[in-house]
C-alpha cells in the first residue's frame, strides 16, 4: 500500500485501505472526542478498582468517537510505470489539499478562528489577536499586554525592528523568545514578568497545536518565581488603626469602608465589588460567598466568613431593605486604586500599598495574632495550604524584624 505521511495532532487524518479489485481508497478519519461511562455489574452495581493507585474509585469504560468520510480518489496498490507513480503522486497532493481544508473548517466549528492555507502566508500577530477575540477567560488583559509588550521589544531590539508590523512563525526564533524573557525581566519586577509570560506563551501553545509552528519556541524557557515569597507590602494592625484615623477632603467614604472591610475579611477586588446583602446572614453574623478567581476549577471557591462588629458597622444596613443591591458601589479599580494611594500618603504610610495588599495583610496579621493555618486557609478560600505557608514566612521576617529593633545594651 501507499504510504501517507500522517502527524499524530492531524485531525481528520489522511487514512487508507485495500479493494478487493487491487486498488487502494483514501477516506478521512476525524476525532470527535471521548466518553465516559461508569462500570457497572449484572446486578446494576458499581464496580470499583481493588487495588493500585485507582483503588476505590470506580471503574469506567472510555470510548473514543470517531468518524470516517471517503474520499472520491483511488491509488494505484502496485504502480509499474513513471505515470502511475506520479499519478499516485498527484491524486495524494490533492487528497492531502482536502484533509487540511476539512481541518480548518473543522477547526473554525470549534474555536471561532479560521487560520491561513499555510503556516508560512500567517502574519503570526493576526494569528495572536484572533486568538485573544476568541478567549474567554478573565485573564485576557495580561494576553493583550503580553502582545503589546512583545512589539515593543521588537521595536527597541534594533535587529528584530523589521518584525515589528508582520511576522511569520518561522522567523520566531527560541533565541528570541528568551531576550523577551529577559527583556521582561528587566522591565517589570515581582511577579509581573512571570505572569505575562505565561499568558504569552498560552497563545504559542496552541498555535503549535494548530501546527502553525513544528515546534514550540516557548519550550524550554522559562521565568522563575519564589511562590513562597510576598512580594506586596504588609499594613500592620498598627497602620491599619493609623489608617482608619485619618480623613480628607472629598474623600471616597465607599472606598474608605471597602479597603478596610477586605483589611478585615481578606477579600479580592473582585470580590468585594460584586458582594450583596443578599450574601449576608445578619441572624448568625455570616457572609457567604463564590470567590470570582477560583469559581468553577476549586472545591473551595465557597467561603463562609463570621462576621464581627467591625464588619457589620463597615457594611451598614440595606437601603430600605433592598438585599439585591451591592453592599460597596464601587468605581473603577483605577479610581479605587488612586484614592487608596492617596490615603495611605496623608496617613503617612510609605509603603506602596495595592488593593491586593489587604488580603495578605489580613493573612498575615491573623496569623500573627496566633490563628492556625488551617483556620487562615479557609478563611482565604485556599484549597490546600501551599499557597497559605508563604504568610509563616513573613510572620518569621516580622518577627525577627521585631528582635532586630530592640536596642543594643553594654553589659
Amino acid at each position: 500500500m501507499a504510504k501517507l505521511q500522517k502527524q499524530t495532532k492531524q485531525n481528520p487524518k489522511l487514512e487508507q485501505r485495500e479493494l478487493k479489485d487491487g486498488r487502494i481508497a483514501l477516506y478521512l478519519e476525524y476525532y470527535l472526542g471521548r466518553s465516559e461511562e461508569v462500570v457497572k455489574s449484572a446486578d446494576g452495581k458499581v464496580v470499583y478498582y481493588t487495588e493500585g493507585a485507582m483503588k476505590g474509585k470506580p471503574k469506567k469504560k472510555v470510548t473514543h468517537l470517531r468518524k470516517k468520510e471517503s474520499l472520491p480518489f483511488y491509488l494505484i496498490a502496485k504502480p509499474t510505470s513513471p505515470v502511475e507513480r506520479q499519478q499516485n503522486r498527484e491524486i495524494l497532493e490533492m487528497a492531502e489539499k482536502i484533509r487540511f481544508e476539512k481541518e480548518q473548517e473543522l477547526k473554525e466549528q470549534q474555536t471561532g478562528l479560521r487560520l491561513a492555507k499555510h503556516p508560512e502566508e500567517i502574519n503570526f500577530f493576526d494569528y495572536f489577536q484572533s486568538f485573544i477575540d476568541n478567549y474567554t477567560k478573565k485573564d485576557v488583559r495580561h494576553m493583550r499586554r503580553g502582545l503589546a509588550i512583545f512589539k515593543e521589544f521588537l521595536m527597541e531590539k534594533k535587529k528584530y525592528k523589521a518584525f515589528v508590523e508582520t511576522i511569520r512563525p518561522d522567523q520566531i526564533s527560541k533565541d528570541m523568545i528568551r531576550e523577551f524573557a529577559d527583556y521582561l525581566q528587566s522591565r517589570f519586577t515581582g511577579e509581573g514578568p512571570h505572569t505575562l509570560f505565561q499568558r504569552f506563551k498560552k497563545v504559542f501553545k496552541k498555535a503549535t497545536e494548530d501546527e502553525i509552528f513544528l515546534r514550540n519556541p516557548c519550550d524550554g524557557v522559562v521565568i522563575t518565581i519564589d511562590s513562597q515569597q510576598i512580594k506586596k507590602d504588609i499594613l500592620s494592625m498598627d497602620e491599619i488603626k493609623q489608617l482608619a484615623m485619618t480623613h480628607y477632603p472629598n474623600e471616597n467614604p465607599v472606598i474608605r469602608r471597602a479597603f478596610l472591610f477586605c483589611l478585615y475579611a481578606g477579600l479580592r477586588f473582585c470580590d468585594v465589588k460584586d458582594l450583596t446583602f443578599a450574601q449576608v446572614d445578619f441572624s448568625n453574623r455570616l457572609l457567604r460567598f463564590n470567590q470570582a478567581k477560583t469559581a468553577g476549577h476549586s472545591s473551595a471557591s465557597w467561603v463562609n466568613m463570621p462576621l464581627n462588629d467591625v464588619h457589620l458597622k463597615l457594611m451598614g444596613d440595606p437601603a430600605n431593605g433592598d438585599k439585591n443591591q451591592l453592599i460597596f458601589p464601587l468605581p473603577s479599580h483605577t479610581m479605587c486604586l488612586k484614592a487608596l494611594r492617596h490615603w495611605t500618603a496623608r496617613a503617612g504610610i510609605e509603603k506602596h500599598i495595592t488593593w491586593h495588599c489587604a488580603r495578605h495583610s489580613f493573612a498575615v496579621n491573623l496569623l500573627n495574632n496566633g490563628a492556625n493555618i488551617k483556620t487562615v486557609a479557609s478563611l482565604l478560600g485556599h484549597a490546600g495550604l501551599k499557597h497559605t505557608e508563604k504568610y509563616t514566612r513573613a510572620v518569621d521576617s516580622l518577627k525577627r524584624e521585631a528582635i532586630d529593633s530592640l536596642p543594643n545594651i553594654s553589659f
